[in-house]
């Protein structure tokens, strides 16, 4: 067996030998992903939280459409929120009740919610629509290695020799809990380990209460293991000592245990303030598979969905207040995620069903604050396998996070997510040149689809500024069904023809993308 798929079977990563508040922290020691970031070209203090919310979060319930409220409660009777509860972060669009602590920090100007963010044709798997996100690949393409991991290894060549060293001591990049991300895979052997028990952990690191190993392919194999772990664990005391070293300030922390996102973070609070050099953190929360009983809790969903999403408004403005009050919030950019969103139409369960595209939100003082796109467009009458079709793909908030958060070339891009995607306004000082869709709007324009219903084909007006512009036909499910212009164009007003011939009666959904905007439109095909 070579030495990789050996350590890929048994070391998918290095969990330090200690607990900080209750949690396991998993640091990935002797990587390329740390090496390359220890080894940055792009000298930077900046720090990226992700914070993953596990099972599928429900976007309509999350961030609400109020222009388009009639069809959104028609649409799920049994679970919308009502409208006179709703949080309005503007005229046209609010966010659930329970959201407070986010809507606080949009006023305050420290929140970007992004619309719509999914993938073509998206698949509604757990496991597999997880894996697309965290790989960043295409719905039919199948990849080990992760974002993060492929990033840092195009940009820091060279690994793992001489790490840790002086000027890098620290892990760059840390998960709270016991989840191993593949956003931090590269195709180099892992050289981290995982353990349960600390003491095994420590025996094997210190070589102590095991045999000599034996003289033949696994022995070596276990030398190598033993190797491994003993530098690893030059990653321990610096982590310990940044814990021990600061303590949180902010008040606005519920008490441990009471929210487990909460304690995540205000960990991750602790080891930035505590001096780590630590670039990348990783969090995580549960819960949001809500087939039944979305809205109260019971079988199916054991904890209500409104009350994980305070638990994250909650869990986020704490953290922020906190880096503001150990000086730090300007270091420190987040972003919210989950591998998909639900259905248009709620079930008879009181729940929704596994969807395409929801918004996240990122957040701190670097970000521009607002909403990017447009409310999602809710049929009059759904049926239970509509969804919302991405407006951004996801690609493109990994991109525009890369360039405009850590300052990664654009002859890296490419190679990191496989080909160019739009840099978005999401970032203060945007490399896309534009901080906001004001002004935009003139310039880029959908029109209405005519003749609108269609039997065979039609015709759809655009104008752009000029560039790069893709105008994309996607059916009620999601799914990308033509593509009708993919190329550069001068600025202008154009048109496209869209043949309906061949497809099923329903709703589609045009999406106009022309450099960071997107618009969207929808048709309706009949027979």
């Amino acid at each position: 067996m070579k030495r990789r798929d050996f350590l890929k079977r048994t070391a998918p990563a290095a969990l330090l030998p200690f607990t900080i508040g209750g949690f396991g922290v998993r640091a990935y020691a002797r990587t390329p992903l740390l090496d390359a970031l220890t080894a940055s070209a792009v000298d930077t203090d900046r720090v990226l939280v992700l914070v993953q919310m596990n099972g599928g979060n429900d976007g309509l319930n999350t961030v609400i459409p109020l222009d388009q409220y009639s069809s959104y409660n028609a649409a799920r009777t049994n679970i919308a929120i009502a409208e006179n509860q709703i949080l309005k972060l503007t005229n046209a669009t609010g966010i659930h009740p329970q959201m407070t602590g986010i809507k606080t920090m949009y006023d305050e100007q420290k929140v970007r919610v992004v619309q719509s963010v999914g993938y073509p044709n998206p698949d509604f798997s757990h496991f597999r629509s997880t894996d697309i996100w965290l790989t960043a690949s295409d719905y039919d393409q199948y990849i080990s290695t992760g974002w993060l991991g492929r990033y840092l290894q195009e940009e820091f060549p060279g690994f793992p020799a001489g790490y840790p060293n002086a000027q890098m001591p620290d892990p760059l990049a840390i998960q709270i809990g016991s989840t191993i991300s593949t956003a931090l895979e590269t195709d180099v052997a892992n050289m981290g380990m995982a353990f349960s028990d600390p003491t095994s952990f420590y025996n094997i690191v210190n070589g102590t209460g095991n045999d000599p190993a034996p003289d033949t392919n696994a022995g070596n194999e276990l030398d190598y293991i033993r190797q491994v772990g003993q530098q690893i664990q030059l990653f321990a005391t610096p982590v310990r000592n940044a814990a021990n070293k600061a303590a949180n300030k902010s008040k606005l922390y519920p008490a441990a245990r009471q929210n487990v996102l909460a304690d995540q973070l205000a960990i991750v609070a602790k080891l930035i303030s505590g001096g780590l050099k630590t670039r990348i953190y990783i969090v995580n929360i549960g819960g949001f598979d809500t087939h039944a009983n979305q809205n109260s809790g019971g079988n199916g969903t054991p904890v209500p969905h409104g009350t994980l999403l305070g638990q994250v408004s909650v869990a986020i403005q704490a953290f922020q207040d906190d880096l503001r009050l150990l000086g730090l919030e300007d270091r420190v950019v987040g972003m919210t995620f989950s591998e998909f969103g639900r259905r248009i139409k709620s079930n008879s369960s009181a729940g929704t069903d596994h969807g395409a595209a929801a918004p996240l939100v990122v957040f701190g003082t670097n970000v521009i604050p607002g909403i990017l796109g447009a409310n999602p467009i809710i049929p009059a009458n759904p049926t239970p396998n509509d969804n919302l079709p991405m407006q951004f793909d996801f690609r493109a908030v990994y991109a525009s996070l890369l360039k405009d958060w850590f300052g990664t070339p654009d002859s890296e891009l490419q190679k990191v997510l496989f080909r160019n995607f739009p840099i978005l306004p999401i970032i203060k000082g945007t490399s896309s040149g534009v901080e906001s869709e004001r002004g935009e709007s003139a310039v880029i324009t959908l029109g209405a689809a005519y003749p609108n219903p269609v039997r065979s084909t039609t015709r759809i007006p655009f104008s752009i500024g000029g560039g790069h512009t893709e105008l994309s036909i996607f059916d009620s499910e999601g799914r990308r069904v033509a593509t009708l212009i993919d190329r550069t164009l001068p600025a202008g007003t154009h048109e496209a023809t869209f043949d309906a011939t061949e497809l099923p009666p329903g709703s589609y959904y045009c999406r106009l993308q022309s450099g960071a905007v997107s618009r969207m439109g929808q048709v309706v095909v009949v027979r």
